[in-house]
């Protein structure tokens, strides 16, 4: 059975207005504004690495390329400590047997096209320029998100009864590109009853963010209801936290405002 959610691409582009106007607000004496250069491109890196997960892909990424390719593109104008860096699409499948359990999860993330192409251009990938792998190109891709670090839990959470719903490790479900996009797909064991369960896809830190698209399939018995997420809520939360107070991104870390901008998946199973 089908929960239906409305395209993502508003949050997305509502998403990317809110990191321009935070780079409007800061340009000038803050420092902000500014393109990017060597200097914050090694800053994200960081950021990446410190978070795990997809983006922590770009530790193996060359910089000497990474950079290459972006000097290539011209200068990229965002903000250094602007959140996010990377956009993701992201769907869902919910696996539950005939009595209403849980078995599993599959998640499907679909990069935006800046990311990829850097993907492209670091693995030497696309040689022709056309947006277009070979099977074989895109088998290189295979499992490349899937090296998660130690405290990195999938960036999809599960709740039951208001209690975490522990996820098992990733399972690899292959890898695909189109337009120019990547999209890879995981599967993770879950135990235990499917009714009342909540489930959220985002970045803690916000340093990526994850927008639900399509339909939230439900293999078996059960139903998922998605509530959207109230954005005008997550950008007041983002800015009170970012100028509310005495944040400081110099020194401190980005508020964990993530959570604040993911739809809300319910599952209800009958009987």
């Amino acid at each position: 059975m089908v929960g239906i959610l409305e395209t993502g691409e508003r949050t997305q582009r509502e998403t990317t207005d809110y990191t321009t106007t935070v780079t409007e607000q800061r340009a000038g004496s803050s420092g902000y504004g500014s393109s990017l250069g060597p200097r914050e491109f090694r800053r994200c890196v960081n950021l990446g690495l410190e978070r795990g997960g997809p983006a922590a892909y770009i530790f193996a990424m060359r910089m000497l390329s990474s950079l290459t390719l972006a000097a290539a593109l011209g200068t990229i104008p965002v903000v250094a400590s602007a959140h996010p860096h990377v956009f993701v699409d992201t769907t869902l499948r919910v696996v539950t047997s005939a009595d209403g359990m849980l078995e599993g999860i599959e998640v499907s993330w679909t990069y935006d096209d800046f990311y990829s192409l850097l993907l492209f251009a670091d693995l030497g990938l696309d040689q022709d320029g056309d947006s277009r792998l070979r099977p074989d190109e895109v088998r290189r891709l295979d499992g490349f998100d899937l090296q998660w670090i130690d405290g990195f839990e999938g960036d999809a959470y599960l709740l039951r009864d208001g209690a975490p719903v522990e996820l098992g490790r990733p399972e690899g479900r292959g890898t695909s590109v189109a337009d120019g996009r990547i999209t890879s797909t995981h599967f993770r064991p879950v135990s235990g009853r499917a009714d009342g369960v909540v489930i959220r896809a985002y970045d803690p830190t916000f340093y990526t963010a994850y927008t639900l698209v399509g339909p939230v399939v439900v293999d078996g018995p059960c139903e998922a209801e998605v509530i959207p997420v109230d954005l005008d809520a997550a950008y007041s939360l983002a800015e009170e936290l970012l100028y509310g107070g005495d944040y400081d991104p110099e020194t401190e870390e980005y508020p964990p405002v993530g959570e604040a901008f993911a739809d809300t998946v319910t599952l209800s199973c009958a009987g």
